[in-house]
Parts: structure tokens; C-alpha cells; sequence
């Protein structure tokens, strides 16, 4: 068995890279195991529906958004508009960056 050196936790970005949502960006909500997280990202995939993902279709970036993971912690939910706060905050800018290189 592959040990994982970062395991997934709840308020990381993800970057989906397979499946109905590849392409886009996301936040964990939920780790299932070693395995499976549950992501949603406000928008299209709000709190209340989210998506059990196999990890390895993921790719874990190195940002957490504190206060998504706050707010599960403290009260076990979190608002789809924190979501979306939390992925304009951290994605868009990098996207941007991107953008303006092509």
C-alpha cells in the first residue's frame, strides 16, 4: 500500500483531473478514508450535494483555506459563498497569472 506523505484535508484546494467536473477547481469538505474526500466548490457543486472523489483524480495543491476548515470544525458546515470565497481568493489569481502569459 502507497503510504501518503500529505493525506487530504478539509478546507484544501484541489484541482480535478478526472470525470464530470475535470478542469476545475474545488475544496474538501469531507475525507471519506485514505482514499475518497467529498469536494464541493459553492457553485455548480454546492455544500449540500457534494462529490465523493477517489483521490487519485485529484491533484492536492498546497493551499488551505482556513477559514472553510474553521467553520467545519466549529459548527459542521460551511456556506456555499465561503466556498467561492475561498477559491476566488486562492485560484483566481493564479489563473490570471496564467491568462496573461499566453
Amino acid at each position: 500500500m502507497m503510504e501518503m506523505l500529505n493525506p487530504p484535508h478539509i478546507g484544501q484546494i484541489v484541482w480535478v483531473n478526472r470525470g464530470r467536473d475535470s478542469g476545475k477547481y474545488a475544496v474538501i469538505i469531507g475525507v471519506v478514508d485514505q482514499r475518497y474526500v467529498w469536494i464541493a466548490d459553492g457553485d455548480k457543486r454546492k455544500f449540500d450535494q457534494p462529490k465523493k472523489k477517489n483521490i487519485l483524480h485529484l491533484e492536492l495543491l498546497p493551499l488551505t483555506s482556513p477559514e472553510v476548515a474553521d467553520s467545519i470544525r466549529e459548527t459542521g458546515r460551511v456556506t456555499n459563498g465561503k466556498l467561492r470565497f475561498a477559491l476566488n481568493k486562492y485560484v483566481e489569481p493564479a489563473d490570471e497569472a496564467l491568462e496573461k502569459g499566453e
